[in-house]
């Protein structure tokens, strides 16, 4: 059975590198594109809550945030009640970039789904579903600081 991971490793690898080269024009880089997309899918986030849902650690999405203000794509801006916290928005440029970006998305879920029946697409994307929820209980368990034993 190790073999379904490393094909879902495969398949995100070769995704991930084709998004990287056909969005170099774009200046963005190693995988700053999924940053971008929910940031402009749920404008004033937070980091932390962008760092859950990505499942990265806070040093890498603070690090990705930083390019992609520098860049112009997202701004910061401070919360009314708190000013420790920053909302994230996406900047005109950032919200351009994005619907290219998910053209490039939709045509890759085309590519890879092709002969795929309906029913196949749903129980597929339901089994997908199943493992990544089965994965984050462990993810939440080692952020914690816990070690799992296998």
């Amino acid at each position: 059975m190790t073999e379904i991971l490393r094909e879902i490793g495969m398949i995100a690898r070769a995704l991930g590198s084709i998004s990287n080269i056909e969005f170099k024009e774009y200046d963005l880089t190693k995988g700053q594109y999924l940053y971008l997309v929910r940031i402009c899918e749920n404008p004033g986030i937070i980091q932390e809550k962008l760092a859950e849902m990505i499942k990265v650690d806070r040093t890498t999405v603070a690090r990705a945030i930083k390019k992609l203000e520098i860049n112009g794509f997202i701004e910061k801006k401070q919360y009314k009640n708190n000013k420790k916290i920053k909302k994230l928005f996406p900047t005109e440029k950032g919200r351009n970039v994005y619907s290219f970006i998910i053209r490039e998305h939709e045509y890759s879920n085309t590519v890879a789904l092709q002969g795929f029946s309906e029913r196949e697409e749903k129980t597929f994307l339901n089994l997908l579903q199943r493992a990544r929820k089965n994965v984050e209980k462990d993810w939440d368990f080692v952020k914690k600081g816990n070690k799992r034993n296998y």
